[in-house]
């Protein structure tokens, strides 16, 4: 029997908030959080601009656990704390073995690698700190969240980089589909604002000097970010069992790889992807009224997704309402598209799409409705967001309204 799989909670942070509901009222009305990056460990990066958390909510994470947590764990773990509150979720010893995690991380470790090579290479250090390898693992995060939720089902770390939040929940689908799991904490996090990862992405030069403005004619590029956002998914039948309020469906997934090149993207992988997102949902292409775009803001990404989603979706193309949410809360990597997750679902819950920020200049390349700067009041059903990663790795979700 094929389980549906619903989302009963959602949690998150990022530049635009500390919790889902005040994130969601910024994207919702278009206000972008990108600004200079205040962090005066960067150095000489002033001046660069990103979209930055100001200061954590309180919280009474246990410090035995902190010590052994980076930045990017610790939002995790905030995130998912909220989206188990609003599910109405808790675990003991008789159904811990049927909750578990998975969490996407792109730059994993980012603050503990930099404060040891500081430590060892410019300072008097003769060691690391004791906690630097478990800081840094890639599957940190999730396994902070079964330490701090008690979770002692499938638990593991996704890394794809920007798409690794989308496939962290596509993961946990399977889990609950496969019957592994009744309970899923899935999202995403990342902390990337760290001196030697913000001089990788500038050597790249995809970063923006000032904002981000996906799809219109005078961007400039991308604007990284920092964050965390996680869903609390359960089986239909765990939800209906103890009344729970669900939020939205996750209807499909499609999943694909380029093949094509490391950093340059192509239209058919994503395309691909797309169309496989649509037969697992078993959607026409007509069914789908928003769609969340990856929508980066460099020059190629944008005109080579659009190209994508109008061979995919045709006609239909014009038809659905589409935006970036990157362009407020920016790039956060592998929480991208968990915060976008949550836009998705609660477009579904308002009908209402957020809107594509500091759009200024119609791109022949880009003509799709993509709802610049204001957001739009529609009835919203089916909402896709889509996840193209660097390497070529895609990953597409489906959300229905129950």
């Amino acid at each position: 029997m094929d389980r549906r799989v619903v989302i009963t909670g959602v949690g998150g942070l990022c530049g635009l908030g500390t919790d889902a509901a005040s994130m969601w009222k910024e994207m919702r009305e278009g206000r972008s959080a990108i600004g200079p990056i205040a962090n005066s460990e960067l150095h000489d990066l002033e001046g660069m601009t990103g979209a930055e958390i100001k200061a954590l909510p309180q919280h009474d994470i246990n410090r035995g656990h902190l010590i052994s947590m980076d930045r990017f764990s610790l939002l995790a773990v905030l995130a998912a704390r909220e989206a188990m509150r609003q599910a109405g979720l808790s675990c003991d010893e008789g159904n811990a073995h049927r909750f578990g995690a998975t969490v996407g991380v792109g730059f994993t470790g980012s603050y503990a690698t930099e404060q040891t090579y500081r430590s060892l290479l410019l300072g008097s250090a003769i060691r690391a700190e004791l906690f630097t390898g478990v800081k840094v693992m890639p599957s940190a995060a999730s396994v902070h969240l079964s330490l701090s939720l008690g979770l002692r089902g499938p638990v593991f770390g996704v890394t794809s980089a920007c798409a690794s939040a989308n496939h962290a929940i596509a993961s946990a689908v399977d889990q609950i589909k496969l019957g592994r799991a009744d309970v899923m904490v899935s999202g995403g996090s990342d902390a990337p604002f760290a001196w030697g990862v913000l001089k990788a992405w500038e050597a790249m030069r995809v970063l923006s000097p000032d904002t981000c403005r996906p799809f219109s004619a005078d961007r400039k590029g991308l604007v990284l970010g920092e964050g965390a956002g996680m869903a609390v998914l359960e089986s239909y039948e765990h939800a209906t069992r103890r009344g729970a309020t669900i939020l939205a469906e996750i209807a499909g997934v499609g999943l694909s790889a380029d093949a094509f090149h490391i950093a340059a993207p192509s239209v058919e992988g994503p395309a691909s992807a797309m169309r496989a997102c649509l037969a697992d949902a078993g959607l026409n292409a007509e069914d789908v009224d928003y769609l969340n775009a990856h929508g980066t803001g460099t020059k190629s990404n944008d005109q080579t997704e659009t190209a994508a989603i109008k061979r995919v979706f045709g006609n239909h193309a014009y038809l659905m309402s589409i935006s970036s949410t990157k362009s407020t809360h920016a790039h956060c990597l592998g929480a991208a598209s968990a915060l976008e997750m949550i836009a998705c679902v609660m477009a579904i819950q308002e009908d209402v799409v957020p809107p594509t920020a500091n759009y200024r200049e119609p791109d022949p390349a880009c003509d799709l409705d993509i709802t610049p700067n204001v957001p739009r009041e529609r009835k919203v059903r089916v909402a896709m967001s889509n996840a193209f990663a660097m390497g070529g790795t895609n990953a597409v979700l489906a959300f229905r309204q129950v």
